[in-house]
Order: C-alpha cells, then sequence, then structure tokens
C-alpha cells in the first residue's frame, strides 16, 4: 500500500512508519516534527514565525499538493494536522479526500471531542478538564476550551470525523471520548514503540533510587508535572543521599532520550490513565512508569497479568506516597523493571502495532 501520514504526535507517525516500511509498505511522513520535539519526517513542515511564516508554509503544502495524490490511505493525526489555521485547512482536507484512498482521523493529543466530553458529560474521574463532577477552571484548561469550544477548530474536527473512513485512537481516555459519537468507525489501536535490544534486560538496580521527568514548555500546571516535581523533590529531601532526580525540559527528542538512560522510573502526566509515548520509551528501556495505569488501560489491551506501572491519583499526597513506597521497598524495583519492558514487547511493538494498522486499512 501507499500511505501518508501526516502531521506528528509525541514520535507516533515517525515510529508506524518504520514499522509498516518494513512489512513493505510505501510510507510518507510528513510534519512539522512536534514543533521542538524535531521528530524524523521525509517532508518538513515546520512554520518559521510570523505571518510570513504561516504564508511560507501555505506556500509549501499547496506545492506538495499534487504529490500528495493517488495514496491508498491518509492517516490525519489531528484534525489540526498542519500548523495552519483551521480555515486554511478545510480545502486542504477536501482536496485530500477528492484525491486519495481512505481517510484516517487520529483521535490523539487535544482536539473537539477531548475537550468538550472531558468538560460536559465526564466520561472519566479526572482528567486535563474535570476532578470528578468539578470542571478545571486553571489558565490552561480554559485556554483549550476556548481554542476548541464553538470555534473554527471544533467545526474541523466534527466536520473530518463524520467524513473519514476510520478513526483511530490510542489512549482509553481518547477511546472514551469518540465513543458516543462513532462507535462503528472508532477502533483503539496501541501506540507503536521501537524496542531497543540493548534494554531486552534491565541491569540489577542499586542505590540510589533515579527518579526522571520531563517538562513540557509551559505546560507544566496542565500536566500536573509541578505537582510531581513537587513531591518528587519533598521525598529527596526528606531521605538524602537515597533518591536523585533528573530533569529533562523542552530539549529535542534525540537528547530526552538518553537524558532518560539510567534512570530507575519516569514521573510523567498527573492526570492521564494511560501511559503516553515518553512514558512507555522508558518503559521499554526498563525504567518504570509512575503516572496513568488505571484499570481502564489495562481492560482495553485485555492485560490482567503485567500491571507495571505504578497509578498515581491526581494529587500531591498520593505522588509522594507512592514515591516513598518504592524508595522504602527497592526489592520491588526489579520485578517492575522487567514486566515494564515485557509488558511494551507484548502490547506496543512496533511491527505489532504496524500489522494492526495494516489490518485496519485493509478492511475499509
Amino acid at each position: 500500500m501507499r500511505i501518508l501520514l501526516l502531521g506528528e504526535y509525541s514520535n507516533v507517525h515517525a515510529t508506524l512508519a518504520s514499522g509498516l516500511r518494513q512489512l513493505g509498505h510505501h510510507v510518507v511522513v510528513a510534519s512539522n516534527g512536534d514543533f521542538w520535539k524535531d521528530y524524523p519526517r521525509d517532508i518538513d513542515l515546520a512554520r518559521r514565525p510570523g505571518k510570513l511564516g504561516g504564508l511560507s508554509l501555505m506556500a509549501k503544502v499547496y506545492g506538495y499538493l499534487p504529490q500528495w495524490r493517488g495514496f491508498d490511505v491518509v492517516q490525519l493525526i489531528n484534525p489540526m494536522f498542519l500548523e495552519l489555521k483551521a480555515e486554511r485547512l478545510f480545502p486542504i482536507y477536501r482536496y485530500l479526500r477528492r484525491h486519495n484512498g481512505k481517510m484516517v482521523l487520529g483521535a490523539m493529543g487535544m482536539d473537539w471531542y477531548w475537550v468538550h466530553e472531558c468538560t460536559y458529560a465526564k466520561p472519566l474521574r479526572y482528567s486535563d478538564f474535570n476532578f470528578g463532577s468539578r470542571v478545571r477552571t486553571d489558565e490552561e484548561a480554559e485556554k483549550y476550551r476556548h481554542d476548541w469550544l464553538c470555534t473554527k477548530k471544533g467545526d474541523l474536527n466534527r466536520l473530518i470525523a463524520a467524513d473519514c473512513d476510520a478513526i483511530v485512537s490510542v489512549l482509553y481516555e481518547d477511546h472514551v471520548c469518540y465513543l458516543p459519537y462513532y462507535p462503528e468507525k472508532l477502533h483503539f489501536i496501541p501506540l507503536p514503540i521501537q524496542l531497543p535490544e540493548a534494554h531486552a534486560k534491565p541491569e540489577k538496580w542499586q542505590s540510589p533510587l533515579k527518579i526522571f521527568i520531563g517538562i513540557s514548555k509551559g505546560r507544566s500546571v496542565y500536566k500536573g508535572t509541578d505537582v510531581m516535581l513537587r513531591a518528587a523533590e519533598d521525598v529527596m529531601k526528606r531521605y538524602p543521599g537515597k533518591m536523585t532526580l533528573m530533569k529533562a525540559e523542552g530539549v529535542p527528542f534525540i537528547q530526552y532520550q538518553h537524558m532518560m538512560d539510567g534512570a530507575d522510573a519516569i514521573l510523567d502526566q498527573l492526570y492521564s490513565y494511560s501511559p503516553s509515548m515518553n512514558p512507555l520509551l522508558a518503559m521499554s528501556k526498563g525504567i518504570i512508569c509512575i503516572g496513568g495505569g488505571e484499570p481502564e488501560n489495562y481492560q482495553i489491551l485485555g492485560e490482567k497479568e503485567l500491571q507495571p506501572i505504578i497509578n498515581v491519583e491526581p494529587s500531591y499526597d498520593s505522588v509522594y506516597h507512592e514515591l516513598e513506597s518504592l524508595l522504602l521497598h527497592p526489592e520491588k524495583i526489579d520485578q517492575l523493571k522487567g514486566q515494564s519492558i515485557a509488558y511494551v514487547r507484548r502490547h506496543h511493538d512496533f511491527i505489532k502495532v504496524a500489522r494492526q494498522y495494516e489490518r485496519l486499512y485493509m478492511s475499509i
């Protein structure tokens, strides 16, 4: 098959492309590299700052459009699949729809369904937009509501979701937000991870406990990184010499993944039910994830044996307690490290995931 993957989110499309190519498909990835993360792509669609940057990107995209014809499948990472205003994307989507085979929408990252459902229907006990029945009102959450609800972005999202041939969710949270609207065309496929062979067996743990945390530019409060960081720093103060903390802030992906090497555990996404790409990459290296590991995450995968994620509730006390517990019970560390690798191999190996996409593409 000829497959065009448009847009990027935490290295999903670049990794999926590697798997699909190994299965013999011709794949083109066109993206902006997910901003500063600078993930690999075949066609660079990064936008330079300012109005001229937008005009330049528009010209570049329209120059590529004749080449983006005749693909068997075009997959969009998100309704905002290019770094342009939503108004500019309507005609580009219609062009792609008209000149290619099947269209697939990724339910990945921020979109209208995620914002709307978590704000109003609240299918999750907690999320980026609610704590139980209480709606989050912090600045970042309000910004995303203003961005997606009753806007052209939201209109674009609903148009593509209604028109496309399939929608792919990659996390339990995204799945439940699309499920009430498109139960027939919605498909859950786990995130793809390229496993590092060098970490097939983690080295035996040695003190001190080494904790890694990645801090996204301008999204620390929204993602709960500020809470997790404060809890980790307080545990480290209480147990001097027994724990170290490594921080990566706004660095490119290549540097980020090298910085996490040697860590024992990663703190990631306080308000998530499921591990995303960065903690899964860490787990593939034998690094324990402290973050999103709710029962629903294992249920959607059909996993009843391997449950290595140290799940935390969305609070300082929960993060502090779980970190302290791991520090005081080091006998669990090696077992959790080994189970983390096995978990990623079982559910997220990029070749296995690529085969699931292959089956989906063939079925539509």
